[in-house]
């Protein structure tokens, strides 16, 4: 296994801001000592965020939210990228479309795709989804999404693993894993 981690719009706007998902601040330190674990085994590690621009055809359905150059369209200040990791800017909800990501995986040769963040049943799913169809392999780890409401996540998990054949884990579970499978 060649995995990365896609971190999936950590950002102000949706921690913090007037669209943030409920449960959001309360996976932080999940996804932190995700991050933790894989800086030190050399993981790499992928911010996808959005960063819209005016005429967006997404903003008909939630209004202006995460625009490119804002402080809302920022990663949260406990999850900020080092040198070392690649922000990829979408304009919609999969971090696939219209974006450079499936290229610079495959240069990199990863076939494995940690996806946390939120929200589990809209970006995260459509960007599992995209992963599928690209020939990636899946992995959710629930204590690191989150959605509007416990419904939205876990029917969002759902999606994902029936659909996408993604493995549904928790942070330490997975951490063990990659452990052991890393040198």
């Amino acid at each position: 296994m060649r995995p990365a981690i896609l971190v999936i719009d950590m950002l102000k706007e949706f921690v913090f801001g007037n669209l943030k998902a409920k449960q959001a601040q309360s996976i932080i330190p999940s996804i932190k000592r995700l991050l933790d674990f894989a800086r030190k085994k050399g993981i790499p590690i992928f911010y996808v965020c959005d960063a819209h621009e005016e005429g967006d055809f997404e903003l008909k359905l939630w209004g202006p939210h995460a625009m490119k150059g804002t402080k809302s369209a920022q990663v949260i200040d406990e999850l900020k990228p080092t040198a070392d990791d690649v922000i990829i800017e979408k304009r919609t909800y999969s971090g696939f479309f219209g974006t450079k990501l499936a290229e610079i995986l495959k240069e990199k040769r990863i076939d494995t795709l940690i996806l946390v963040g939120i929200f589990t049943h809209i970006c995260v799913q459509h960007t599992a989804a995209d992963a599928f169809y690209n020939g990636f392999n899946v992995i959710v780890p629930r204590d690191a999404t989150a959605a509007s409401t416990l419904g939205d996540h876990e029917a969002g998990l759902n999606t994902m693993k029936t659909l996408y054949g993604a493995t549904i884990t928790i942070v330490d579970d997975l951490i063990l894993k990659l452990g052991q499978g890393q040198g």
